[in-house]
């Protein structure tokens, strides 16, 4: 039995991921990863709040802890308009400009900006290695920093490394260095954790879904979290559940219709949204 072909892939192929980064970026997010890349990026902001002097930030204004599902869904709708629709569209300009406003009510480091902007290019890469259907192509790698270091420098980020792998140390150091335990890591990732529960599962289960979520965890973010570790078996079977997953998906045909998060239907936003209403703050 032949695996099915996959037209999309093959397409990849064909593209150059400096010129290309854009139309590459979105076949990876809306034909062929659609689930494992929107995982990847939930983690890859989850990472950055194991870091004190943003999970503080974050802890100070309320609005996390209160509302986390706005804050979610406000960041998830800017970053699918970005891949969507392109850095240089008119949506595109519009996210920027609201991400840059949403951002300059704060006093953020240049090294925290570099960091998160940094999580978004590896933590697809990383988690597609370990759970995808296949590992990412060594433009689809490329197209992501590309795509990140435009979007980078249209935030005003400073000394972005020109390279894909000095980047990647980057963030590894950075993470060995900003990486502890600290109440606001602890009080802003347990609502995170029960946002992504809430995803799947009833409130009366959580306390059972947990252990599973921190089986995705590597060792320094549970510390850095006051997480505890879960047992083997969690473990083990948390990664047959997402291993035999990719094995099926292996054998499905990739989307021909894109799968777009900016159309799907969201609770915070039932009538619909402007991108400048995101990120707005609750009296």
């Amino acid at each position: 039995m032949a695996i099915v072909r996959k037209h999309i892939t093959e397409r990849i192929t064909q593209l150059d991921a400096r010129r290309d980064h854009q139309e590459i970026i979105f076949l990876l997010n809306c034909h062929v990863f659609p689930w494992d890349i929107e995982r990847a990026l939930e983690f890859a902001l989850f990472r950055t709040y194991a870091v004190p002097s943003i999970s503080g930030r974050l802890a100070q204004t309320g609005e996390f802890i209160k509302r986390t599902r706005k804050r979610y869904d406000d960041t998830e709708l800017i970053m699918y308009t970005l891949a969507e629709y392109g850095y240089d569209s008119e949506k595109g300009r519009r996210a920027l400009r609201r991400m840059n406003q949403m951002h300059g009510r704060f006093p953020i480091a240049n090294e925290d900006f570099l960091y998160v902007l940094s999580t978004f290019i590896y933590e697809p890469v990383r988690w597609i290695e370990r759970y995808g259907w296949r590992p990412m192509a060594e433009n689809e790698k490329l197209a992501g920093f590309y795509f990140y270091k435009e979007v980078g420098k249209r935030m005003n980020i400073k000394d972005i490394p020109e390279d894909y792998h000095t980047f990647e140390q980057f963030n590894l150091d950075y993470e060995r260095k900003h990486f502890h335990y600290a109440p606001s890591n602890h009080e802003v990732g347990k609502a995170t954790c029960n946002l992504f529960l809430g995803f799947y599962l009833p409130k009366l289960l959580w306390p059972l879904g947990r252990p599973f979520l921190y089986a995705i965890m590597d060792d320094a973010l549970l510390t850095a979290f006051g997480f505890p570790q879960p047992s083997p078996i969690t473990h083990k079977i948390m990664m047959s559940l997402l291993k035999g997953r990719a094995r099926i998906m292996r054998w499905l045909p990739e989307r021909r219709t894109p799968v777009l998060g900016t159309q799907r239907k969201r609770p915070t936003y039932p009538e619909g949204y402007e991108i400048e209403e995101l990120g707005t703050f609750s009296h």
